[in-house]
């Protein structure tokens, strides 16, 4: 499946600035070791490949998905082979105390990229999976980051989110107070991001169901009036590498808006899909109507679709990757964009920040609502709005 005319491209993104910069990226790979956490996810797999084959001298990648290490293993093997350096994988919870005696070992690499994150906006429903994306998106990050400046690294890289930039969900919101941590940080040691699009086919996105539903023989559902700029997973890889190795300190990347990344619906692209596997899309007027001629219409070669407008919490009416008042670097290269920031943050706030998280877990006991108004004060221009319908009650 040609994932770059699903989502109505025909070059990659990034081809002209990796041609002009693949001297300098190899040279730098081949000659450092790294630490990929969260390298099982579908970006962090990615951003591993792109290591690998060009020869590093240490590559450690960190997972908690023993599964998916499993098969990023295979993956590598199957396609790059092996290299003369140390590859090794380990399965293990960056938040634990095992990881913690894994970078006691060892920990000495010249660049750790982090690419562990709690991503989908549904994770905001219930206070307990909203305080992991807490733990897991500025938590872990703050740790990782104090790990690699004891251990001496050159450079650590973080991926970000687009719903960073003037967020309207818990989850972009914990990744804007995330680089708030970060910029604190790039005061003891370099430090670059990246805000990305949606990562095409991604584990857990809606165009991954795509390939689930077909399987499984259920209809198709996505909404009508969501519009979002994608990237394919190699793009993803190379955009990290480029930022973490390419990047100055307090650098955030993200993919320049040409002609090559424009927006387009999640149905616009279910009906490409459906019409690539050789299925004509049949609108339905409800989701029980579409899993009803889900027993039938396939035979038929038509697929059931159930389109719908968005009434979920956290989603954006549109996609920014920058705010009015981020100074931006257009020029360096052709088709990335680089926000430059000072070291600026508020270290009262912070500290307030964690030392509220810490107070509530200690409890055990915390509302969304608690959750959501230590946010505000995070970010008093917050422009989350709760519709009380979350995507979970959607097929």
């Amino acid at each position: 499946m040609n994932i770059l005319s699903l989502i109505g491209r025909d070059s990659e993104l990034f081809e002209d600035d990796i041609k002009t910069h693949e001297k300098e990226l190899s040279e730098k790979v081949s000659s450092s070791s790294f630490l990929v956490i969260g390298g099982a996810g579908s970006i962090g797999q990615a951003v591993t490949k792109e290591i690998f084959k060009r020869n590093p001298k240490k590559l450690h990648v960190v997972d908690i998905s023993e599964n998916n290490m499993v098969e990023l293993v295979r993956d590598i093997r199957s396609s790059l082979g092996y290299i003369d350096g140390e590859f090794a994988t380990f399965a293990l919870d960056i938040g634990s105390i095992q990881y913690d005696a894994f970078i006691k070992n060892d920990g000495k690499y010249d660049y750790v990229l982090n690419l562990s994150a709690l991503k989908h906006v549904r994770s905001e429903k219930d206070p307990f999976t909203l305080m992991r994306l807490i733990e897991v998106n500025i938590e872990n990050t703050d740790k990782t980051v104090l790990q690699s400046i004891e251990n001496g690294s050159k450079k650590y890289f973080c991926v970000s989110t687009d719903k960073a930039a003037n967020p309207v969900n818990m989850m972009g919101a914990s990744k804007r107070i995330m680089e708030m941590f970060l910029m604190r940080r790039s005061l003891e040691m370099p430090i670059s991001t990246a805000r990305f699009a949606n990562v095409a086919f991604s584990d857990g996105s809606l165009l991954h169901g795509f390939n689930q539903r077909i399987q499984k023989r259920q209809p198709i559902s996505a909404p009508s009036d969501v519009r979002r700029y994608f990237v394919t997973p190699k793009e993803s890889g190379e955009l990290c590498l480029m930022s973490c190795l390419l990047g100055e300190n307090r650098d955030i990347f993200f993919p320049k808006l040409s002609d090559k990344l424009h927006l387009i619906t999640f149905a616009d692209i279910a009906i490409k899909y459906l019409k690539n596997i050789g299925y004509e899309p049949y609108l339905c007027e409800s989701e029980e109507e579409a899993r009803k001629l889900a027993e039938t219409l396939p035979n038929e070669g038509k697929w059931p679709c159930y389109f719908f407008k968005s009434d979920t919490t956290g989603e954006k009416d549109f996609e920014e990757f920058f705010t009015d008042n981020e100074t931006l670097d257009l020029e360096r290269f052709e088709n990335l964009g680089i926000i430059k920031n000072e070291a600026e943050f508020d270290e009262e706030k912070l500290e307030y920040f964690i030392n509220t998280i810490i107070n509530l877990k200690e409890n055990k006991a915390w509302t969304k609502e608690e959750i959501v108004k230590l946010f505000f004060r995070m970010i008093p221009d917050f422009g989350h709005k709760e519709t009380g319908k979350y995507l979970d009650g959607r097929m």
